[in-house]
């Protein structure tokens, strides 16, 4: 329900990144809203971030959880009485200057009305399920299993609503110094010859001085993604997070299996679904066998070795079953580790229980790994995402 209401608002166009989905999900199991009202505000403020998607909100919102009345666009104060907080949309306000009218139990004692507790209701017939709104733990519990669950686990309904995810999911390129830039403004230190050049139509006098700072440019980022028949329940997945990553940050993607296919031109170019179509006929060896050594060389000896991977961050998703002599694997991973900035491998098999990097490609490949993470759900992808984005931070070896 929860990734169904975020797809329903992305529909209507209000944008909603998968963070502010966690951070929704997050919301709502801490905060456990007992009414529709206090629903609302928790998914509001994680939600929604500008004004003017606010009526869109409201009426998606009414449509999910079954409110078609507006709600109240201002909260209630958290100290006011309970006599004076909002109902339910649509439901009329309580008169605050009524006196409230005791309620007779059967013993003959009085106690003042007030909001109706579990332990009032405990004679009540329960309310029935349809029409009323889900309980909010459970759409938290929802969608925190489906983006926590195996694409390989996943059925076609379940695949299409955490494709949506993905695609809305934005890759940030990490950073890397640039060249000095001279500024008349603050900057981190003294340009003395163009402040000395500046002087020369001022007399000699310095009176302003010119300081330099660096700028920052992205890093260049190459994906490399296995579609080999072991590979087959992620490698749609992760063609979108290729996608993504060429729209958005410029990256460079390749796939393959026997050989290396470069399909950037073919995720950028037309409608997003014809892309990944593209991308697959681009591959005439997917679902066969596996040779990521020699993918791997004919990538360093070709864009990568002319520049492509040189100080860039290169992300391979695979499993790791190479079908040839794992050397050449290990050998050409130390050679790309010597040209990129950092090397990430993403592993859909690592989540498994009581997984080691015991099959031949892998051992040879993860020494030279900076990173080794997981990739078998959205929140492995993401996780991917971050470490992407985390590209400048020192060399580690991969555990």
């Amino acid at each position: 329900m929860g990734a169904g209401f975020a797809g329903r608002l992305a529909a209507n166009g209000v944008p909603v990144p998968v963070h502010r989905a966690v951070w929704w999900t997050r919301a709502v199991t801490a905060g456990a809203p007992a009414t529709v009202p206090e629903l609302y505000w928790l998914s509001r403020v994680t939600l929604v971030d500008r004004p003017d998607h606010l009526a869109v909100f409201d009426t998606v919102f009414a449509e999910v959880f079954g409110t078609h009345a507006p709600v109240p666009t201002v909260p209630p104060e958290p100290d006011a009485p309970a006599t004076h907080l909002a109902g339910p949309p649509g439901a009329p306000p309580a008169p605050p200057d009524e006196p409230d009218e005791p309620d007779r139990t059967g013993d003959g004692a009085s106690r003042p009305a007030g909001p109706t507790t579990v332990g009032d209701r405990a004679g009540e017939p329960e309310d029935e399920p349809d029409g009323s709104p889900p309980a909010p733990a459970a759409v938290a519990s929802e969608i925190e299993l489906l983006l926590g669950k195996d694409f390989a686990e996943c059925d076609p309904d379940e695949l299409a609503e955490l494709n949506r995810i993905v695609d809305r999911m934005r890759l940030v390129a990490p950073t890397r110094p640039a060249r000095w830039q001279p500024t008349l403004g603050p900057g981190r230190s003294l340009d003395l010859r163009r402040t000395l050049r500046r002087a020369a139509r001022s007399g000699g006098d310095p009176v302003r001085w010119v300081r330099r700072r660096r700028r920052a440019l992205p890093r260049r980022v190459v994906l490399l993604a296995d579609v080999s028949g072991s590979m087959q329940a992620y490698a749609r997945v992760y063609l979108r997070v290729l996608q993504g990553a060429v729209l958005g940050a410029r990256a460079h993607a390749y796939v393959f299996a026997t050989r290396l296919h470069p399909v950037t031109r073919s995720l950028a170019r037309g409608p997003r679904e014809t892309g990944l179509t593209r991308a697959m006929s681009a591959s005439p060896d997917a679902s066969g066998g596996t040779r990521i050594g020699a993918s791997v060389k004919e990538f360093l000896d070709t864009g990568g070795r002319r520049g492509m991977a040189r100080g860039a961050v290169v992300v391979i998703v695979s499993d790791g079953w190479e079908r040839a002599d794992p050397v050449l694997l290990g050998e050409q991973m130390a050679r790309l580790r010597r040209l990129a900035h950092r090397v990430i491998w993403v592993n859909p098999r690592k989540a498994a229980p009581g997984f080691a990097p015991l099959a031949g490609g892998m051992a040879a490949a993860l020494p030279h790994v900076d990173a080794f993470i997981e990739g078998h759900s959205a929140q492995a992808v993401q996780g991917l995402i971050d470490a992407i984005a985390d590209g400048n931070s020192p060399r580690r070896r991969a555990r």
